[in-house]
């Protein structure tokens, strides 16, 4: 079986992960959805309609997390001691990092659209999914009405399985992990939904 890596979206289960090939998934591989053949296409592209500060400005919020500047921590001074303690001669290159510091890590090149960039670090598919199949303004719409359901496009409802699949031991600066504390330094709800 070729196994999948996505930062907290490993979790979904390996049904069509023939497309894939990586090292060892990061995080349980019994997670509900499948979403191997959707395609990331960056946060930008979720920028265009998450931006709103009516809407709750998703993306803004993401921005001021640390979760989008996990991809550039890897390159500080820190992350290159962890590393080089642990034989990773560059923590931006390495898989061991990689799978939990950036998007879509290990997948098929070809599942990678042109608006992506590892830069981001861990954006919005990260934790809802690739975003290929549900980005556009009518399948959301549908996905909110309840005529479409979000899994079955990719989207994932995360919850504290999505975060352990980062934040737990194998984490060489884990120093325990308290869901709802975190999550309410992450939380970016649209208040137009209940």
């Amino acid at each position: 079986m070729i196994r999948l890596i996505i930062p907290a979206v490993a979790l979904i289960a390996l049904a069509f992960t023939s497309r894939v090939t990586t090292p060892e998934p990061a995080v349980p591989q019994d997670h509900p959805v499948l979403v191997a053949d959707f395609g990331y296409i960056g946060a930008t592209r979720c920028r265009t309609c998450h931006r709103k500060e009516e809407d709750g400005n998703q993306y803004g919020q993401w921005e001021a997390t640390a979760h989008s500047k996990a991809f550039a921590t890897l390159a500080g001074d820190k992350a290159k001691e962890i590393a080089a303690a642990k034989g990773i001669a560059d923590p931006q290159a390495a898989d061991e990092c990689l799978k939990c510091h950036i998007t879509g890590h290990g997948v098929d090149a070809a599942l990678l659209g042109d608006k992506y960039d590892k830069a981001e670090g861990v954006s919005c598919e990260s934790c809802h999914g690739p975003g290929s199949e549900y980005y556009k303004k009518a399948t959301m719409e549908g996905i909110t009405a309840g005529t479409i359901d979000g899994a079955s496009v990719g989207l994932i409802e995360p919850n504290e399985q999505t975060c352990l699949g980062c934040h737990n031991e194998e984490s060489p600066t884990f120093k325990g992990f308290n869901y709802d504390e975190y999550l309410a330094k992450v939380t970016h709800p649209n208040p137009n939904l209940n």
